[in-house]
């Protein structure tokens, strides 16, 4: 880094630490990640039996499983991609960048040359982009010798924008890649998901700061972002905690719907909170504070590669079939209690209302009514 470039990185830092959202997640980001540890040791102190799985390697006789996976070309995702791929799936990686889903399939190939895989190029934050993804995926498994299903979905994709911007529909780009991305791929492969010989799985990846949530509203503009782009001061830490409860939320909903539906026996669903890794999640914030941030993580024992952090999502990936409506953290299969909010029935049906009647305005609207 230049002189010029250093200084102007501290210039920005200090500028990052006189806001409330930089405090926001400098300790109750903390204090979250560190409750969720604590939920593990408690229960290890006093001899209680925390609820785990083991992990079920799928067969891939007569046909290999399918697994999509956003943002699998970095961090998590990547990492995820690799074991998943070493367990006999297809993996489908989902990425913004042709150049990047290239280099990652040969990263992955590299490192397990039997490995069987296929990119496309889509933006999660775009509903016309995962519609055209929907049709291209469905078209080149038809192409393909492979069954015309999806077994394993994986919502991995994520961001922490520090600034305000807005999708193609006009929603927020924080909110549309976190969690609206996510409810339009889930419902848009459902179908596929649905027409797997064996049972299928969703894992939906959510964060540790869901919990600093207590209070909201679920009404269109803020589940759209829109009333946040406006705004003076971006709240970004707030945003970020919203899309990973509203992403929790939907899921346990979403849990509900099909055990309502009969469908709990073909189709479940799961929640993954990989901690606190040191992954690029923060190359919007300063370089200076970004370091510091995973320094005094580290020195916490709070911090964890990529390739430790993936093993929550691996483990909900793999639970035995039936495993469905958990939360999976710290590794090793196990489980522990989310937030009281993140499992309020009512406000997770509220808000699956509020977000199907937002973009029943958009193609997406046209996609579920056929």
């Amino acid at each position: 880094m230049g002189m010029i470039s250093l200084i102007m990185d501290l210039f920005w830092s200090l500028y990052f630490v006189c806001s409330i959202q930089f405090w926001r997640m400098a300790l109750l980001w903390t204090f979250s990640v560190a409750y969720s540890h604590f939920q593990l040791l408690k229960a290890w102190f006093f001899s209680q039996k925390i609820v785990s799985y083991p992990r079920c390697s799928p067969s891939i006789i007569p046909n290999r499983p399918v697994c999509v996976i956003t943002g699998g070309t970095s961090g998590l995702g990547f990492s995820t991609a690799c074991k998943l791929s070493q367990e006999g799936f297809v993996v489908v990686i989902v990425g913004r960048s042709e150049e990047l889903l290239s280099e990652t399939i040969t990263k992955i190939k590299g490192l397990n040359e039997d490995a069987h895989l296929k990119a496309f190029q889509a933006d999660v934050s775009s509903v016309e982009s995962m519609i055209k993804f929907k049709n291209s995926l469905r078209q080149w498994l038809l192409d393909s010798n492979l069954h015309c299903s999806v077994q394993l979905l994986i919502n991995n994709a994520g961001i922490l924008a520090t600034s305000s911007r807005a999708t193609a529909e006009g929603y927020d780009q924080m909110i549309g890649t976190n969690y609206i991305g996510a409810f339009v791929l889930t419902k848009l492969l459902l179908p596929l998901l649905e027409s797997s010989p064996v049972s299928s799985k969703i894992v939906n990846v959510s964060s540790f700061t869901h919990r600093i949530v207590t209070d909201m509203q679920v009404d269109e503009g803020t589940v759209s972002g829109k009333r946040f782009l406006s705004s003076k001061q971006y709240p970004y830490a707030q945003i970020y905690e919203y899309s990973k409860l509203w992403l929790l939320l939907f899921s346990f909903e979403l849990h509900r719907q099909l055990g309502l539906m009969g469908k709990s026996h073909q189709i479940f669903v799961n929640v993954a909170d990989p901690g606190s890794a040191q992954t690029s999640i923060m190359r919007e914030v300063p370089a200076t504070l970004a370091w510091l941030a995973f320094f005094v993580l580290k020195r916490l024992r709070l911090l964890q590669s990529p390739e430790c952090g993936k093993n929550s999502i691996v483990d909900a990936a793999l639970a035995p079939p039936g495993t469905s409506g958990a939360y999976f953290f710290g590794g090793s299969g196990r489980t522990i209690n989310p937030s009281a909010h993140s499992q309020n029935i009512k406000l997770a049906h509220e808000l699956w209302e509020t977000t199907s009647n937002m973009l029943s305005g958009t193609p997406f609207g046209n996609e579920t009514n056929k």
